[in-house]
């Protein structure tokens, strides 16, 4: 086999492998870039590869940096089958119908081609098909098996085999166990394995303590008069946050403040959730007699846009749940402006923020930040609860791959910036005495 790393080099973003044997080609993820302009660019490069030439393609879960460029791929003339598992399909539809509007307008600040065109997810969805985990399938010379990354919701690690070598691609492994999300699968074996890196680096906080820390900033801005923003990813994060505020509520714990959802994504992705509840991990109380998910009395959906802009008329204590998770664009840049000058005010973040992202720059300590072209000030409290990440830390990466280490020749470590990927290739090699690379990109190497 012939495996070539075309994203998720040295970087956490746009995941994209091309892997080879007897005359087949397959890829396994497409994701976009994301972060600065620059990086942003790639997105609008030609593929290093034809499209044409792709007989399939094998999907780890339905994050935009692993799916953001399939319809681009189709434009492109693939016309194989791509495969996932059921829920990956359907949150897909819903998050590339999304970025839509989004990548529109990179395109046009880039002076490119368009590709995220509903005729292109349209087209995409007819020739996607969902498979369950641990059913072994072949496709041409390989054998392909999916298992529980336990990332988000459908989330997989893909074993691919051909002939005697058997190469697994982790995807995005998560930090379990975690409200809603069954825990991961271990990999058992494999003779070479590409393992993320997003925290490879770091080590989360207690789980107790999160739930503290949530509780403490609520608390905070119910006593300021603030506003208290979190910028939260639609899918899985924003859900265990409404779960973790119920609970708290229901407990007594935090004071009765408006909570506005104020995310159209995240509302349609909490019905998928709904269509694949016996795969959640969640305690029946939260589920309603309709078998509606996180409905409680202080919370308020904003669907429209009316409604959103109805939230700044309700005077604070509040709390603002909006995307985009890394504040690039969405509802929560509104918000940011309004209340990001105010002092009682807080924002929290609760999932990666990549390099060049505004969140990042919030994140960093950046006095003031450009919003929609205007300045403004940054006088908010600011905060990060790092414990909320979907990503393993750099102990469960390690205990992920223990079982597996007699077998391994070599892992890759991707996705992630070098100063986590750095730090965790060493102690993959110390620790468990296996090969490693941190590839780079357009790198190709044969797995003998």
């Amino acid at each position: 086999m012939r495996l070539t790393f075309y994203g998720g080099t040295k970087t956490v973003t746009g995941s994209n492998y091309l892997l080879e044997h007897d005359g087949k080609k397959i890829i396994i993820d497409c994701g976009v870039f994301q972060g600065s302009n620059y990086v942003e660019r790639q997105n609008f490069k030609p593929f290093p590869f034809d499209p044409k030439e792709i007989s399939a393609a094998f999907i780890t879960h339905a994050h935009i940096d692993h799916t953001g460029r399939l319809p681009k791929l189709i434009r492109d003339g693939f016309s194989g089958t791509l495969y996932s598992t059921e829920p990956t399909r359907e949150f897909s539809q819903h998050l590339l119908k999304d970025s839509i509007s989004i990548m529109s307008r990179e395109s046009k600040r880039c002076k490119e081609t368009g590709f995220c065109l509903p005729e292109n997810i349209e087209k995409l969805m007819q020739q996607w098909k969902g498979v369950p985990y641990h059913e072994s399938f072949e496709h041409g010379p390989f054998t392909i098996t999916f298992y529980n990354a336990g990332h988000i919701l459908g989330s997989s690690f893909i074993e691919i085999r051909a002939g005697d070598i058997t190469v697994v691609f982790s995807g995005d492994l998560g930090n379990s166990p975690v409200p809603l999300i069954t825990p991961r699968e271990p990999l058992e074996r494999a003779d070479y394995c590409l393992i993320e890196s997003t925290y490879g680096n770091r080590e989360h906080k207690a789980r107790a303590k999160i739930r503290d820390e949530l509780e403490d900033m609520i608390e905070d801005a119910a006593r300021s008069g603030g506003t208290l923003m979190i910028p939260a990813f639609s899918m899985e994060r924003t859900q265990i946050l409404l779960y973790h505020i119920n609970s708290l509520i229901e407990e007594g714990r935090i004071p009765k403040i408006p909570i506005f959802l104020d995310s159209p994504l995240a509302i349609r992705l909490t019905n998928v959730y709904e269509q694949f509840v016996d795969e959640l991990d969640i305690k029946p109380e939260y589920i309603g007699n309709d078998g509606k998910l996180f409905e409680f009395p202080a919370l308020k959906k904003t669907l429209t846009t009316k409604e959103s802009r109805s939230i700044a008329s309700v005077k604070p204590p509040k709390v603002i749940i909006a995307g985009a998770g890394m504040s690039q664009g969405g509802r929560i840049i509104h918000h940011e402006k309004l209340y990001l000058p105010d002092p009682n005010s807080h924002i929290l973040f609760v999932g990666y923020q990549i390099r060049g992202s505004l969140g990042r720059r919030i994140l960093d300590g950046a006095e003031e930040v450009r919003i929609m072209k205007k300045t403004v000030p940054v006088r908010a409290r600011v905060k990060e609860i790092s414990g909320y990440s979907a990503h393993a830390d750099k102990r469960q990466l390690l205990e992920w791959l223990t079982p597996a280490r007699f077998s391994l020749k070599r892992v890759f470590v991707v996705q992630g910036e070098i100063e986590q990927s750095e730090p965790f290739a060493r102690a993959v090699q110390d620790e468990l005495a296996v090969d490693v690379v941190i590839p780079s990109y357009g790198e190709t190497v044969e797995l003998l």
